[in-house]
């Protein structure tokens, strides 16, 4: 879910300049997937909190868990997908943000992993964790960019352009927040 949800590994820094003392909010690690399906589609998720959104699969990493494996277990509980029906592409994007998950401030750093699965595939009726799901949609690159709507991560669209027209970049591209 983006931007958050319940869980997740988070951790508080502290650091200390002549004598003052300030905090950065609480690490949580992401793990999040931009699902293509054979029409080059993209599957969003829509959130009611913050006045709406639309956002990619995804989550928090649990206990001793790597972003990879997260992102598997996020879209089999999000998305009713056989986690053995997926074969987890590349790390294409990684993106930073501060905001709020329930009531307190954390720093989310997500990584986002590039997949293709059959739309037959999902099934959210077979969702573990809906979360605060609303809707699911496939969502064609011109429709994202003719959106009014709050879409994350912001960019998205070029993002999909360019792996659909070049592949993964070789280095996972920087998003804004």
């Amino acid at each position: 879910m983006d931007p958050g949800g319940p869980g997740g590994r988070s951790r508080t820094v502290t650091a200390t300049l002549e004598g003052i003392t300030s905090s950065t909010p609480p690490l949580r690690e992401a793990a999040r997937a931009i699902v293509l399906d054979a029409d080059d589609r993209v599957m969003l998720l829509r959130y009611d909190e913050e006045g709406g959104f639309w956002a990619t699969p995804g989550g928090s990493l649990e206990d001793a868990e790597d972003y990879a494996t997260a992102t598997l277990r996020e879209l089999s509980e999000e998305l009713g997908i056989d986690e053995k029906a997926v074969e987890l592409g590349a790390h294409i994007a990684e993106r930073s943000k501060d905001h709020l998950v329930g009531d307190r401030q954390v720093r989310q750093v997500e990584k986002y992993f590039l997949t293709r699965v059959s739309a037959a595939d999902v099934d959210p009726a077979r969702a573990s964790q809906p979360d605060n799901i609303r809707e699911h949609r496939w969502w064609t690159v011109a429709e994202l960019r003719a959106t009014a709507e709050t879409v994350y991560p912001l960019g998205l669209a070029d993002l999909v352009t360019g792996v659909l027209a070049h592949g993964a970049p070789v280095r996972p591209v920087v998003l804004a927040g």
